[in-house]
């Protein structure tokens, strides 16, 4: 065993970084991962202490903070909206204004042609149009 790890508790009580318990802790640990990130050249033990901070803050908003899958019709509102699309701009997705309209009421699902196209006019895995 290496001597850093020969008393992992002592390391701990000294104050190295531990498991988040509660938001006051997490608080305090993405206000340190800020402030190191914000640094223009870390050092490599800056850049260590970076990973470990994002793996705790990650795993506690994780258990705690999940956020749920969104349903493929949503994502496509979503695009639509933020990039000030009307359905008429996805006909070439769907192949018509009709198959817009249907799949953004629910009525019909993506196909394997349309889940493709959209990855690829919008950029993103093509996961995100289809559903859980």
């Amino acid at each position: 065993m290496s001597t850093v790890l020969s008393n992992p508790a002592e390391m701990i009580a000294r104050g190295a970084p531990r498991v988040i318990h509660n938001d006051q802790e997490l608080e305090e640990y993405t206000e340190a991962l800020f402030e190191l990130t914000a640094r223009e050249n870390p050092s490599r033990v800056e850049m260590e202490a970076i990973e470990l901070l994002t793996l705790l803050v990650e795993r506690y908003e994780r258990e705690h903070y999940p956020i749920p899958a969104a349903d493929p019709v949503s994502v496509v509102r979503f695009l639509i909206d933020k990039q000030g699309l009307t359905q008429r701009d996805l006909i070439p997705q769907f192949g018509s204004e009709s198959a817009v309209s249907m799949f953004l009421s629910g009525q019909r699902r993506l196909t394997v042609g349309q889940v493709k196209k959209l990855a690829s006019r919008f950029k993103l895995p093509a996961d995100l149009f289809l559903a859980a």
